[in-house]
């Protein structure tokens, strides 16, 4: 402090006394420069402005420019550049260092081509400034005019080089370049190692990767960290925990890029508890481990260990980015918890990252996932700009939530915007043609995935067209459809058929389904559950006891169908016939009371849909009691007078029977209910369902 407080009282002194003479200001710039006091160098400056003082050289100016463009003052750099009397050529370059560093490539550019001379340093601080801010090809370019000029390349040339191969993952460059630093003297250098290893393994070839890895001397963590991310990247997340292991064997301690890649690499491998333990020996976990664990989380089914892991990273002070905050909205969309992707949408606002297009296409999902499409498109209406992902989140959620014509109306908006659609966009338009029943229109769009986009349709547009054709009548179109594709189906073609054979009530194909789905997934229980289920119905009970016996001899487990409910931000989740609920009897009885009250309007459970050879009284009661009815119930108790909608969420397809009782529900309590099950989304409003009873 005294240092600085000195420098300031020369400097009063200074103008104090009028004019000064190069040997007065030089001690007082290097002084300003040691202390990095921005502030009084500014001074300075600004008292040679006064006196229009004239240096006979360029040491004082270019004195001041370096410490400008050292601490990031772009505009003090840029100001002072421009007064200069004479330049030289480290003038030039440490402004060409200002932009590179900064990341402003089309002043970095103009400058460089200004420059009246350049050197070996121009063209390295530009070729890496361009390849650091994804300017890949540009940094090439500028590199063969360097060659060009005559200048030799550095390591450090070579290393931008090969970064720049490595983001376009063009491998037939980077070999030219590695060919250039075999025959060089850089041969054995570890940084320029380090980057050949990078750029095969990103490249896709792993194996000369580790080669190089293996003979690179004197390795460092940026060696390891790069085949270990090599290895991660190509698919191969054991041998990127053996490289982990071996590692920390052989001395070197790992780094936050060690260990985010690790971490992704337990979860790529389903390792979760392994990644848990990685996490928790981390003294002081960054933003990228903590958002790592989040996706880690999200890609293993673990949406609320991610939701709760999010909590413990606000909780640490650790500010999330917009990739984190996408995450947790992919949590809350996929769990359809609405409360909790409202407060991540509150705090992606109080963060400033609401408009990147990562988040707002994840706010667009979730909002339509919970049911809200209103939401949705104002989110997707005000985004400043939208890709193809942003526009298949919305198509799809009107295609999900029975707004099928909005979602045909949107796709050809997206048309219109001249951007091409792509697999996922055909999924939603044809998923909203299916739930319409609109049997042409769907053939045209089909038919326009090859023929006017030169797209190869996948499996999942050939299931849409398969349940589009079943549910439409078009039973033999369809099964020509499945022998007649390009493709060897698979257990999503065989399910979607199977499917639409048990609405149909089409014993002959689905036995067919069923046979092939019994062989590509034999521990499923789903197809065996259908299949008895569609034996039950024609009151063939002897065959429903052969698919039982079948499913015991084969040990198949058969999976628990559930729902819940959010309710004060606090998840419940019922069983059919639920008895763990603190709450219990007030639910049955709440439910009792509905049931009575619809059986005095008319309604009578349908027992026929109770696919088991018991008495009708134990029928009634089963039927009576499954998990979203008993969810239906909680969310009235809890909020008897509230008009909004009552929100149920349910693991698989709503039975006929629960779709009729909450049709006539949402007329006699005059409430919507939005149920969302494994299908789509079902709007009940006065009696009438979204879905117009097409699913």
């Amino acid at each position: 402090m005294k240092v600085r407080q000195k420098l300031r009282q020369a400097i009063d002194s200074l103008y104090a006394g009028g004019q000064a003479t190069a040997e007065a200001y030089t001690p007082l710039v290097l002084k300003c420069v040691r202390v990095n006091d921005v502030g009084q160098a500014k001074r300075l400056q600004s008292h040679m402005d006064l006196h229009c003082f004239t240096p006979n050289d360029t040491f004082l100016h270019n004195r001041l420019l370096h410490m400008y463009a050292r601490l990031g003052k772009i505009s003090d750099a840029r100001n002072l550049f421009d007064k200069m009397p004479q330049r030289d050529i480290i003038s030039w370059n440490t402004i060409l260092s200002v932009y590179a560093k900064s990341g402003s490539v089309e002043n970095l550019r103009a400058l460089f081509y200004k420059m009246p001379f350049r050197d070996s340093v121009s063209y390295n601080t530009v070729i890496a400034g361009l390849a650091g801010s994804g300017f890949s090809s540009q940094a090439l370019e500028v590199f063969l005019r360097m060659n060009r000029e005559g200048f030799e390349p550095t390591e450090y040339t070579h290393v931008s080089l090969l970064n720049a191969c490595s983001r376009l993952l063009d491998l037939r460059k980077g070999k030219q370049i590695h060919g250039r630093i075999c025959v060089g003297v850089l041969g054995r250098n570890v940084f320029v190692w380090n980057a050949l290893t990078d750029m095969y393994a990103k490249c896709g070839e792993i194996d000369k990767a580790r080669w190089l890895f293996d003979r690179t001397d004197n390795k460092n963590v940026v060696s390891w960290n790069s085949l270990i991310a090599g290895y991660l990247k190509n698919g191969q997340p054991k041998k990127c925990i053996d490289l982990f292991q071996e590692m920390q064997l052989g001395g070197f301690k790992p780094d936050d890029v060690t260990v985010s890649n690790v971490l992704g690499a337990y979860f790529q491998s389903g390792l979760v508890d392994e990644a848990i333990e990685v996490f928790n020996l981390i003294k002081n976990k960054d933003k990228v481990s903590w958002t790592t664990m989040i996706v880690g989380y999200v890609q293993n089914g673990k949406e609320e260990d991610a939701l709760n892991l999010f909590a413990n990273m606000l909780a640490e002070g650790v500010k999330p980015d917009s990739f984190t905050i996408s995450s947790v909205i992919s949590s809350c969309a996929k769990l359809a918890y609405l409360c909790n992707g409202q407060v991540v949408h509150g705090k992606a606002i109080l963060l400033g990252v609401d408009n990147d297009l990562l988040v707002s296409s994840a706010l667009v999902d979730m909002y339509c996932k919970c049911g809200i499409t209103k939401e949705a498109w104002i989110v997707f209406d005000m985004m400043p700009s939208r890709n193809v992902v942003s526009w298949n989140a919305m198509i799809r959620g009107y295609a999900q939530n029975g707004q099928d014509l909005e979602a045909l109306v949107l796709y050809e908006k997206l048309l219109q915007q001249k951007l091409k659609p792509d697999s996922i966009t055909f999924v939603a338009v044809l998923s909203a043609c299916n739930h319409a029943g609109l049997i042409e229109e769907g053939r045209i769009y089909f038919d326009s995935i090859s023929k006017r986009y030169a797209l190869v349709p996948t499996l999942d547009h050939y299931a849409c067209m398969i349940n589009l054709l079943g549910r439409s009548g078009c039973m033999t179109e369809a099964i020509d459809l499945v022998n007649n594709m390009p493709h060897e189906p698979n257990s999503l073609i065989w399910s979607t058929l199977l499917s639409v054979c048990a609405i149909k009530g089409d014993i002959e194909n689905g036995e067919m389904a069923a046979k092939h789905l019994f062989e590509l997934e034999p521990l499923n229980a789903g197809p065996y559950i259908m299949l008895s289920n569609m034996y039950a119905t024609c009151g063939r009970w002897e065959d429903v006891a052969s698919v039982r016996s079948l499913m015991k001899s084969k040990n198949v487990k058969k999976f628990a169908a559930y729902s819940w409910i959010e309710i004060d931000n606090e998840v419940h989740k019922f069983v059919a016939e639920d008895a763990t609920h603190p709450q219990t009897e007030i639910i049955y009885e709440e439910l009792g009371r509905l049931i009575k009250k619809l059986q005095e309007a008319g309604f009578m459970p349908d027992t026929k849909l109770v696919l088991h050879n018991v008495e009708e009284e134990e029928k009634f009661a089963s039927i009576c009691y499954h998990s979203e009815k008993l969810a239906l119930a909680y969310g009235l108790i809890k909020n008897p007078h509230a008009t909004t909608p009552i929100r149920i969420m349910k693991n698989i397809r709503v039975c006929g029977d629960c779709h009729m009782f909450m049709k006539l529900v949402s007329k006699v309590i005059g409430r919507p209910i939005i149920l969302r099950d494994s299908n789509r989304f079902h709007h009940f409003v006065g009696g009438s369902c979204s879905c117009k009873d097409y699913w």
